[in-house]
């Protein structure tokens, strides 16, 4: 089913340019260097998520490319993201709070990975916004992240985050053919009549037909 301002096999021209310029990015620009004020707008971005009860409850483990933060995370991601993740500017880990310490109430912890969730969504859109682009990832041992940040039992490590500047066209002849490949695949969703749901679940709604 295609829609007004939609293009067939793209994104929808009805959608912002910082969504419908988005994408997962698996080949960076090595030379990039990502500046501690850019790093703090992005966030900042995450900072003013909304939360429930403005609880705020997620964390993040931040290492720029050169810093011994960054060679941490590189050592617990999986085999397969050491391939092209230590080539991003950043890498983030994402954490979320579980339960409550001495220090920090958390009275709505059935929301807080929803809480993340919206965070870094606004991550990825502000550092659109920049020129970047980010790569969510799970791949990741999560558990010797937690060893090796000293990560509280009361919070979860969740997500990584590849940041970076993409790079230009003929830069990618050095990663392997794989990556490469993977790396031009085509963006494909369900269309809305698959989620979008009116009446009863699984019904679509009437206005998608508009």
């Amino acid at each position: 089913m295609s829609h007004p301002g939609s293009r067939e096999g793209g994104q929808p021209e009805i959608l912002t340019p910082l969504l419908r310029q988005r994408e997962s990015v698996m080949i960076y620009d090595r030379s990039h260097v990502l500046s501690p004020a850019a790093l703090r707008a992005i966030l900042e971005a995450a900072r003013w998520a909304p939360s429930a009860g403005n609880s705020q409850p997620w964390g993040f483990i931040v290492g720029r490319r050169g810093d011994a933060t960054h060679a941490a995370i590189v050592e617990v991601l999986s085999a397969a993201n050491q391939v092209w993740a230590p080539a991003a500017s950043a890498i983030i880990l994402t954490l979320h709070q579980v339960a409550t310490d001495e220090d920090h109430e958390i009275a709505y912890s059935d929301y807080a990975m929803f809480d993340l969730g919206q965070a870094v969504a606004h991550i990825t859109v502000q550092a659109r916004s920049m020129g970047l682009q980010v790569r969510q990832f799970g791949g990741f041992d999560h558990a010797a992240a937690a060893r090796r940040f000293a990560v509280p039992a009361h919070w979860a490590v969740t997500t990584g985050i590849a940041l970076g500047l993409p790079a230009t066209h003929g830069e990618e002849w050095d990663v392997p053919g794989w990556l490469q490949a993977r790396s031009r695949l085509p963006r494909t969703r369900l269309p809305l009549s698959a989620f979008v749901h009116a009446e009863t679940f699984g019904h679509p709604a009437d206005f998608l037909d508009d």
